[in-house]
């Protein structure tokens, strides 16, 4: 399916090997591009549905964007900037992954406590795993082995098979979480829960929780670099800063308002931050822990999920 519409902006043309953020935007329907270099929005395309959730596949040539409004997933062409298909799940799609090696990519239907498997070669619906309650953000190990559900409402993170697409634990948590990140070995899982402010720490093998994190008001994801983790707190409008292995306070940054979608670059030199009620894309020095850039994006950006390419 061809983009249902293309902003042009004034600037250099971009680059397909740019590293950029892909950026969703609730309330403008829309998904920013933006070169992390310059600090710049460089494309913007139309979306409908309000888009919100992100996954990216495996070559992060692909943006797969939940449209909870729409009820859609929606494919995006990352090079190219072009919406290629669309596909109508029903329910409310809202967080995203995808399998680190094979096109495949999970989907949470906050109304119908699911996790939706969509096989991304065809952009169909090959399989359903039940979930708990209004599953928000979803997270796969490395190793492509397990799919973690942060369950909003039951308080508790899914831990599902996904070769047998069974689910093998619920493991409660803090309350109403919502983002899940899990660690670069795959070894533990970091929940930022919406109600409680905190952070609750799971160790993924035993599943078992091993630790909590204070954070600002209403935290929403949590983002690893430099060994710190980065948690984004939506009304404190600060970003609350750890130590990933003692789980110790380190900072709290002063950021922007209502601070959302957090990730960290590949070699986590840095950590960026969507800030719906500004409209900006945050960069943060993970080691400084100073905010080093500011790019305009479109209104009510998200970017719930994984946005770096």
């Amino acid at each position: 399916m061809p983009a249902l519409g293309l902003l042009a902006l004034a600037g250099p043309c971009w680059s397909a090997a740019a590293h950029e953020a892909i950026v969703t935007s609730q309330p403008s329907d829309s998904v920013s591009f933006v070169d992390l270099t310059a600090m710049k929005e460089t494309g913007r395309i139309h979306a409908s549905g309000k888009p919100a959730g992100i996954a990216l596949s495996p070559d992060k040539s692909t943006a797969y964007v939940t449209a909870p409004d729409g009820k859609e997933l929606i494919e995006i062409d990352a090079v190219s900037r072009a919406i290629k298909r669309r596909l109508v799940l029903g329910g409310a799609p809202l967080g995203i992954a995808a399998h680190p090696t094979r096109p495949e990519v999970y989907v949470a239907d906050w109304y119908a406590h699911k996790v939706i498997v969509v096989d991304a070669g065809t952009l169909t619906v090959s399989g359903e795993i039940a979930v708990g309650q209004s599953p928000s953000g979803l997270a796969v190990t490395p190793d492509g082995r397990l799919l973690l559900s942060a369950d909003r409402d039951s308080d508790a993170v899914s831990i599902v098979d996904i070769g047998t697409r069974t689910r093998l634990a619920s493991v409660d948590v803090g309350n109403r979480p919502f983002g899940i990140t899990i660690d670069a070995a795959g070894e533990r899982a970091f929940t930022a829960n919406v109600k409680s402010d905190d952070v609750t720490v799971i160790e993924i093998a035993t599943k078992k929780v091993v630790g909590r994190v204070a954070a600002g008001r209403r935290p929403y994801a949590v983002a690893l670099a430099q060994g710190r983790g980065f948690v984004t707190d939506q009304y404190g409008g600060t970003v609350t800063v750890f130590d990933q292995s003692t789980l110790q306070p380190i900072k709290r940054i002063e950021a922007c308002d209502h601070p959302e979608g957090i990730e960290a670059d590949a070699d986590g030199a840095n950590v960026y931050v969507a800030c719906w009620g500004d409209d900006v894309l945050l960069r943060i020095d993970p080691r400084s822990l100073a905010v080093t850039g500011k790019a305009a994006v479109g209104t009510g950006p998200r970017a719930f999920g994984k946005f770096i390419r």
